[in-house]
């Protein structure tokens, strides 16, 4: 795992994109402080720059650098549920314009998967998260189901866990407004 992550932490630090499993299914990712690499993605994948991506980070504390108000609730979500949980916070901060949704929030999914973990912690920023597929197109759950052309666009594929399954299903997204109430977008 250890020269994977190298590798990987080299690609993104000098702004490149790479396909990788995360916690829930394989995913295109980048530093999610460069807004040059965000745009890659979001042409790689022929998607709209109006649908949002979401944002990893190894550890909850790390929300207060990306979020200016964080409701007490949203860690008692990150600590008592188990299966992965993507947040929408309301006023998002120290991001590229291109990540914000047009309302100021931010998507973010604390991991507790060990190569994503230190991959952020190595590179000591978000990472984005965004499925690997052309827009449209089925969510990948096992590396053989990438489109190739996805592979071809990346700089580099980390080849851990190319067969395995994580997780059946995408994560669940719960929004907070800026009053502090939630709604269960996706369960």
């Amino acid at each position: 795992m250890k020269e994977e992550l190298l590798k990987a932490y080299e690609i993104l630090k000098q702004g490149g994109i790479i396909l990788y499993p995360t916690d829930t299914i394989w995913g295109i990712g980048c530093d999610a402080t460069n807004a040059k690499a965000i745009e890659r993605i979001y042409k790689i994948k022929k998607r709209s720059v109006n649908k949002n991506m979401i944002i990893l980070l190894d550890f909850p504390e790390k929300l207060y650098q990306y979020v200016s108000k964080i409701p007490e609730t949203a860690f008692d979500f990150i600590n008592n549920i188990k299966t992965p949980l993507t947040i929408v916070y309301p006023g998002a901060k120290n991001l590229p314009k291109i990540l914000i949704a047009k309302d100021g929030s931010i998507a973010i999914r604390i991991v507790r998967e060990e190569f994503c973990q230190k991959l952020i912690g190595l590179l000591n920023k978000p990472l984005i998260s965004t499925s690997a597929n052309i827009s449209g197109e089925a969510n990948p759950l096992i590396f053989s189901k990438v489109n190739p052309d996805i592979i071809k666009k990346v700089d580099y594929v980390v080849t851990l866990n190319k067969n395995s399954i994580k997780q059946l299903k995408s994560s669940t997204i719960i929004q907070f407004n800026t009053n502090g109430e939630y709604e269960i977008i996706r369960a």
